[in-house]
């Protein structure tokens, strides 16, 4: 549906549908607040099964290093009963480390999932709670994505969006691809200028 310059599509409302379902999933089971499950799901959601599917698998590896570095961080900062030092100083450290294993195991879309994650559990865990609290907070985060892949098992998009949306990525593509272009003739030209200089 298009309103002048808005659109809402497809992609939109389930969007809004999976936050819906985080919500009463966790007040039906009496979960407790369904932030990160929400945001989870709404993180993972892409246009089709496919890439929602690749995008959860994603986002499921940053989860689970996210995850289990802000478990890390619980026990250390118990540990260090709760100085605001080890916040200060170790969570950096752990997104520094977050942000080279995913790279090293080639993940780097999982990134933004696995800091958020780490952020999300460790800056959220209040005082005097159990390790439990931290390993449900992971949980969550798989609730969401996994409701983010049913619904677009469940809901497909109709060919017309299909067609939209890939017209709307090679539009994307481009634009990307003129950019490398006017970049790599860019290069060409301070070549040419150091060879004549020379």
């Amino acid at each position: 549906m298009q309103f002048g310059r808005f659109r809402l599509g497809m992609r939109t409302m389930k969007s809004a549908l999976a936050v819906f379902l985080c919500i009463l999933i966790f007040h039906l089971f009496n979960r407790g607040i369904p932030m990160i499950a929400a945001l989870s799901a709404v993180f993972s959601l892409r246009q089709d099964l496919t890439t929602t599917f690749s995008f959860g698998r994603s986002r499921i590896i940053g989860n689970l290093l996210g995850g289990g570095l802000g478990i890390f961080y619980f026990f250390v900062k118990s540990y260090f009963h709760n100085d605001f030092l080890v916040e200060l100083i170790v969570l950096p450290l752990l997104v520094i480390i977050v942000i080279v294993l995913s790279d090293g195991i080639n993940n780097n879309s999982g990134i933004i999932a696995a800091i958020a994650t780490l952020l999300l559990i460790s800056l959220s865990i209040p005082q005097g709670e159990s390790v439990f609290y931290a390993v449900e907070r992971v949980f969550d985060t798989f609730i969401g994505t996994f409701i983010a892949i049913g619904i677009n098992f469940f809901l497909r998009p109709p060919e017309v969006e299909k067609k939209e949306e890939i017209v709307e990525d090679l539009e994307e593509l481009r634009k990307k691809e003129q950019a490398l272009l006017e970049n790599l003739e860019e290069v060409k030209a301070q070549i040419r200028k150091q060879n004549e200089q020379k």
